[in-house]
């Protein structure tokens, strides 16, 4: 069985979108080396559509000689979505239908994989008890202009966790693990995936 890890980069005040102001602040070494640790983990990516566009805009061009591990090019890529019908990025393959089913295929498999970001693939997931862990790179930064589409919070289901552990870097950057306490199935129309 595989295993489902999302990651998501936060802000104190709940910014998971606007990371080109904040982020690489807190980028330092032992980030960087998380961040490969996390990704050479993962047999695939698996993405929404949004985050899928945001991806595509900037990894096809980034190679070793950037200084920036190019793996995830190489990656295969699951994005869930019924609107985009062309992925043009190498390795992507679109999940438009049955996406319950087809992710639990994929983590019977046996195939790792992680997600970025915070969002309806995200509570996809937990609502059927698919994730099995939670990585909140907690950002010691008050974003102060994230719009309400671009917080972590929304209305919607209760979600409970339970701690694994924190790794603490120099920068103030925390990395926070958890694991998704497991309420049982709740039927969702899996046809908003966009």
């Amino acid at each position: 069985m595989g295993k489902i890890v999302n990651a998501t980069y936060l802000t104190l005040d709940g910014d998971i979108s606007n990371m080109q102001d904040w982020h690489m602040d807190y980028f330092g070494e032992e980030a960087n080396r998380a961040a490969d640790q996390q990704q050479r983990a993962a047999d695939a990516v698996i993405m929404g559509r949004e985050t899928y566009e945001g991806f595509a805009a900037v990894w096809p061009s980034v190679t070793e000689e950037d200084g920036s591990p190019a793996r995830m090019n190489l990656l295969k890529k699951y994005v869930v979505s019924t609107t985009l019908t062309d992925p043009k990025w190498q390795n992507t393959e679109v999940i438009s239908e049955n996406v319950v089913e087809r992710i639990r295929e994929l983590k019977e498999s046996g195939a790792n994989l992680l997600q970025y970001g915070f969002g309806p693939v995200t509570r996809l997931m937990l609502d059927h008890g698919l994730l099995d862990e939670l990585r909140v790179w907690l950002h010691p930064v008050l974003s102060g202009k994230a719009a309400p589409g671009e917080l972590l919070y929304r209305d919607g289901q209760q979600y409970k966790f339970t701690f694994n552990g924190v790794e603490v870097h120099e920068t103030g950057l925390l990395i926070l693990s958890y694991t998704p306490v497991s309420t049982g199935s709740n039927a969702l129309d899996t046809t908003n995936a966009s």
